[in-house]
């Protein structure tokens, strides 16, 4: 049925919806590292990200980050809680960014803290980039979709 909506369509109309959906595929088969200790978030974040096509990977504090940075050797792009018990997501950062496997690795901090020296404070410490909690999912696929083409397989 909905094929036969489309191929009424103009061709200028059909390009437009080929390219919102090929929007989409910048996620397919990226691996995240979704770093957060809330429950609520990883749900809400993962359920987002898997939808796209993105294989999410889970750390519920800076210690685990680490740990699974080691263990799952594709990942992409981390998303850091920055906040969080044990090793925050500064430090967390701040060590990443100390090997050099890590050093290109986008890391976009995210934050319920969201005044300017938060945000330099986040840069500070390695983040690429910075989202502001409560998170706006269009804002979140607009910024991966930034750092995302500029992924380079180690």
């Amino acid at each position: 049925f909905l094929h036969k909506v489309e191929s009424e369509l103009s061709t200028e109309r059909q390009t437009m919806l080929k390219t919102a959906r090929g929007r989409d595929r910048v996620f397919e088969g990226r691996h995240i590292l979704l770093v957060d200790d809330d429950v609520r978030n990883i749900f809400a974040l993962t359920s987002a990200l898997e939808q796209r096509g993105a294989v999410v990977e889970v750390g519920r504090n800076g210690i685990e980050a680490l740990a699974k940075l080691d263990e799952v050797p594709d990942i992409d792009l981390v998303l850091m809680d920055v906040m969080m018990p044990e090793m925050d997501g500064l430090e967390a950062t701040r060590r990443l960014r100390q090997d050099p496997r890590f050093q290109k690795l986008p890391v976009i901090a995210v934050t319920a803290k969201a005044m300017k020296d938060d945000q330099e404070q986040c840069l500070a410490a390695g983040a690429s980039d910075y989202l502001a909690k409560p998170v706006d999912l269009d804002r979140l696929f607009s910024l991966l979709r930034v750092w995302m083409p500029k992924l380079e397989r180690l």
